[in-house]
């Protein structure tokens, strides 16, 4: 797919198609093509980075609030305090019934080099996920995946302490991935090279949770299936109806319901 103001494009329909679409009559610049159809925005409603409110206010969110850790800690490569000892995903204290932190640890960073590849990966794909779907669905997605990714964190290791927004950024990946799916009718396209070299990444540098990766990407997969309703529409159309609900409910009470099995032993 090819990011552009309105969003993610099939490479294929994002120029020749457009005109051959366009008949006689003129596209205006606010439509866009997906697969045979055509989505038709009024002027007001032009999609951009700009217009991802919430994208944008995770970023702030998760640079906040590392701010925050390197001051109560001890700098940028090393933050810690009291926040971070409340944030922290550790099986021990999940065990003990601080199930908030697996969402909480999705807003957690260990260094100056983890914060910004994270909210480089998040400003990229995530404000071009937001434009196709919506904030309301591109804010589940994001929760559900961070506890999604926090689930596949505790099955690889329960006693080893995770911080980071890889899951919840691996959830918007997966939902990537459907929707070009359902764009182009091809799973091996742009997306899937992401996930791939991401997930290679992922086991080349040391410190890495790659239990937390596949879990937000499962978790991604799943949510944005069920905003499509299961292959009965497009992801991309429409609003969070019931099977919206109901799929984002499902992939965090799963998710949960993982974790509490993972660690109740511990």
């Amino acid at each position: 797919m090819t990011v552009a103001p309105v969003g993610l494009r099939c490479p294929d329909h994002a120029g020749g198609a457009v005109r051959r679409g366009a008949g006689a009559g003129r596209v205006s610049s606010h439509r866009r093509i997906l697969g045979d159809r055509v989505v038709v925005r009024a002027p007001t409603a032009r999609l951009s980075r700009t217009t991802a409110p919430v994208t944008v206010t995770l970023i702030a969110v998760n640079v906040v609030i590392y701010l925050i850790t390197v001051v109560q800690g001890n700098g940028l490569n090393a933050p810690g305090g009291a926040l971070w000892n409340k944030f922290i995903l550790w099986g021990p204290y999940v065990e003990q019934g601080q199930w908030w932190r697996l969402i909480t640890a999705a807003f957690l960073h260990a260094s100056i080099l983890h914060i910004g590849f994270n909210m480089l990966a998040l400003w990229w794909f995530g404000a071009a996920v937001e434009s196709y779907l919506g904030s309301v669905r591109f804010a589940g997605l994001y929760l559900v995946g961070g506890l999604a990714g926090s689930a596949g964190a505790l099955i690889q290791s329960p006693t080893t302490p995770v911080v980071g927004a890889s899951g919840a950024i691996f959830a918007v990946l997966g939902s990537m991935l459907i929707l070009e799916w359902q764009t182009t009718g091809r799973l091996g396209g742009n997306a899937m090279t992401l996930i791939v070299i991401n997930l290679a990444l992922g086991f080349y540098l040391a410190n890495v949770s790659i239990g937390g990766h596949i879990g937000g990407l499962i978790g991604g997969i799943l949510a944005t299936l069920a905003f499509a309703r299961w292959g009965k529409g497009h992801a991309a159309y429409g609003r969070l109806g019931i099977a919206g609900i109901v799929g984002l409910v499902a992939v965090a009470v799963v998710s949960v319901a993982i974790a509490y099995w993972q660690v109740r032993g511990l």
